[in-house]
Protein backbone atom coordinates (compact mmCIF):
# COMPACT_ATOMS: atom_id res chain seq x y z
CA UNK A 1 0.00 0.00 0.00
CA UNK A 2 2.86 2.33 0.88
CA UNK A 3 4.48 1.65 -2.50
CA UNK A 4 1.28 2.51 -4.37
CA UNK A 5 0.97 5.85 -2.58
CA UNK A 6 4.64 6.59 -3.21
CA UNK A 7 4.33 5.83 -6.95
CA UNK A 8 1.14 7.92 -7.17
CA UNK A 9 2.82 10.92 -5.53
CA UNK A 10 5.83 10.59 -7.82
CA UNK A 11 3.53 10.53 -10.82
CA UNK A 12 1.69 13.61 -9.57
CA UNK A 13 4.97 15.45 -9.08
CA UNK A 14 6.06 14.67 -12.63
CA UNK A 15 2.98 16.30 -14.19
CA UNK A 16 4.06 19.91 -13.38
CA UNK A 17 7.61 19.12 -14.54
CA UNK A 18 6.36 17.95 -17.92
CA UNK A 19 3.93 20.87 -18.16
CA UNK A 20 6.72 23.37 -17.50
CA UNK A 21 8.96 21.61 -20.00
CA UNK A 22 6.32 21.85 -22.70
CA UNK A 23 5.59 25.50 -21.87
CA UNK A 24 9.21 26.52 -22.45
CA UNK A 25 9.01 25.51 -26.09
CA UNK A 26 8.57 28.95 -27.61
CA UNK A 27 6.80 29.29 -30.95
CA UNK A 28 8.68 30.94 -33.77
CA UNK A 29 7.17 34.37 -34.33
CA UNK A 30 7.72 36.41 -37.44
CA UNK A 31 8.46 40.11 -36.90
CA UNK A 32 5.67 42.45 -37.89
CA UNK A 33 6.79 45.72 -39.44
CA UNK A 34 3.43 47.51 -39.18
CA UNK A 35 3.99 48.44 -35.52
CA UNK A 36 7.61 49.55 -35.88
CA UNK A 37 6.73 53.28 -35.96
CA UNK A 38 4.79 53.26 -32.67
CA UNK A 39 6.30 54.47 -29.40
CA UNK A 40 5.57 53.16 -25.91
CA UNK A 41 2.99 55.93 -25.36
CA UNK A 42 1.22 54.93 -28.57
CA UNK A 43 1.19 51.31 -27.46
CA UNK A 44 -0.39 52.24 -24.14
CA UNK A 45 -3.06 54.21 -25.97
CA UNK A 46 -3.76 51.30 -28.32
CA UNK A 47 -4.08 48.89 -25.40
CA UNK A 48 -6.63 51.08 -23.58
CA UNK A 49 -10.24 49.99 -23.87
CA UNK A 50 -13.42 52.02 -23.45
CA UNK A 51 -14.03 50.61 -19.95
CA UNK A 52 -10.64 51.74 -18.61
CA UNK A 53 -10.51 55.01 -16.70
CA UNK A 54 -8.69 57.81 -18.46
CA UNK A 55 -7.58 59.58 -15.29
CA UNK A 56 -5.96 58.48 -12.09
CA UNK A 57 -7.67 60.98 -9.81
CA UNK A 58 -11.08 62.62 -9.85
CA UNK A 59 -14.52 61.25 -10.60
CA UNK A 60 -14.26 57.71 -11.94
CA UNK A 61 -10.48 57.64 -11.49
CA UNK A 62 -8.37 54.68 -10.47
CA UNK A 63 -7.86 55.85 -6.86
CA UNK A 64 -11.55 56.41 -6.31
CA UNK A 65 -12.42 53.01 -7.79
CA UNK A 66 -9.85 51.20 -5.64
CA UNK A 67 -11.00 53.09 -2.53
CA UNK A 68 -14.65 52.26 -3.18
CA UNK A 69 -13.92 48.57 -3.71
CA UNK A 70 -11.77 48.34 -0.58
CA UNK A 71 -14.40 50.21 1.46
CA UNK A 72 -17.06 47.76 0.26
CA UNK A 73 -14.91 44.73 1.13
CA UNK A 74 -13.98 46.06 4.58
CA UNK A 75 -17.59 47.06 5.26
CA UNK A 76 -18.90 43.63 4.23
CA UNK A 77 -16.35 41.83 6.41
CA UNK A 78 -17.16 44.11 9.35
CA UNK A 79 -20.89 43.47 9.03
CA UNK A 80 -20.29 39.72 8.83
CA UNK A 81 -18.11 39.92 11.95
CA UNK A 82 -20.82 41.93 13.74
CA UNK A 83 -23.31 39.18 12.95
CA UNK A 84 -20.90 36.46 14.07
CA UNK A 85 -20.18 38.39 17.29
CA UNK A 86 -23.93 38.66 17.96
CA UNK A 87 -24.37 34.93 17.36
CA UNK A 88 -21.44 34.17 19.67
CA UNK A 89 -22.97 36.43 22.31
CA UNK A 90 -26.36 34.72 22.11
CA UNK A 91 -24.88 31.21 22.11
CA UNK A 92 -22.40 31.91 24.94
CA UNK A 93 -24.89 30.72 27.56
CA UNK A 94 -23.51 32.94 30.31
CA UNK A 95 -19.91 31.69 30.06
CA UNK A 96 -17.83 34.75 30.92
CA UNK A 97 -14.95 33.94 28.55
CA UNK A 98 -17.36 33.37 25.64
CA UNK A 99 -19.20 36.60 26.44
CA UNK A 100 -15.89 38.49 26.54
CA UNK A 101 -14.84 36.96 23.22
CA UNK A 102 -18.18 37.92 21.64
CA UNK A 103 -17.94 41.50 22.96
CA UNK A 104 -14.40 41.80 21.61
CA UNK A 105 -15.54 40.54 18.21
CA UNK A 106 -18.32 43.14 18.12
CA UNK A 107 -15.96 45.88 19.31
CA UNK A 108 -13.31 45.08 16.69
CA UNK A 109 -15.95 44.95 13.95
CA UNK A 110 -17.20 48.42 14.93
CA UNK A 111 -13.61 49.69 15.03
CA UNK A 112 -13.09 48.20 11.55
CA UNK A 113 -16.12 50.08 10.21
CA UNK A 114 -14.90 53.34 11.77
CA UNK A 115 -11.38 52.88 10.37
CA UNK A 116 -12.80 52.14 6.91
CA UNK A 117 -14.94 55.29 6.96
CA UNK A 118 -12.04 57.42 8.18
CA UNK A 119 -9.77 55.98 5.49
CA UNK A 120 -12.39 56.76 2.85
CA UNK A 121 -12.74 60.34 4.12
CA UNK A 122 -8.95 60.78 4.27
CA UNK A 123 -8.39 59.50 0.74
CA UNK A 124 -11.15 61.72 -0.63
CA UNK A 125 -9.75 64.72 1.24
CA UNK A 126 -6.22 64.15 -0.05
CA UNK A 127 -7.37 63.54 -3.62
CA UNK A 128 -9.51 66.67 -3.68
CA UNK A 129 -6.65 68.70 -2.17
CA UNK A 130 -4.16 67.57 -4.82
CA UNK A 131 -6.54 67.78 -7.73
CA UNK A 132 -7.52 71.34 -6.82
CA UNK A 133 -3.85 72.36 -6.77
Amino acid sequence: MKNIIKKSLQGLLLVPVFALGVSFVAPVLQPVDTYAAYTARDGAGIAQTDEMPTTIEGEGGVFQTITNVMLFIIGAISVIMLILGGIKYVVSGGDSSAVTSAKNTILYAVVGIIVALLAYALVNFVLTSFSAA
